[in-house]
């Protein structure tokens, strides 16, 4: 049976707690920039950016509330493992919470790469 370090996994729950806190804060940023741009600019082609931008900072801000609720639902499930089964893990919750990891990654990328684009948006139009 592989050993697994519970310390390994909660750091990597609490690194991406804490990275998704933070983008979530980003992303209320980035709303607060784009209501700017859309008090200043009234175009046709300004609107069709601008919607899809709030539909893209809606989308990843339930994103992010999704992926915490389920690493906060690994934690407890882990806790409860280990407690009940004198301190081991069972592979399942393990390969979970790697899956998790891998999402956390996955829409931390997904959120530089809309970052990106709205930066070279809003120099645009700003």
């Amino acid at each position: 049976m592989k050993e697994i370090n519970i310390k390994h996994i909660s750091n990597l729950h609490s690194d991406a707690l804490r990275g998704l806190d933070f983008y979530k804060q980003e992303i209320g940023i980035l709303k607060k920039r784009l209501e700017e741009i859309a008090a200043d600019n009234t175009g046709h082609e300004v609107a069709e950016s601008i919607e899809h931008f709030q539909n893209q900072f809606l989308i990843q801000g339930n994103n992010i509330d999704e992926l915490k609720h389920r690493i906060n639902e690994n934690i407890k499930a882990i806790e409860n493992q280990v407690k009940n089964s004198a301190g081991f893990l069972e592979q399942n919750s393990a390969d979970e919470n790697a899956g998790l990891y891998d999402q956390y990654l996955a829409e931390e990328k997904i959120i530089n790469d809309i970052r990106q684009e709205f930066n070279r948006f809003a120099s645009k139009w700003m």
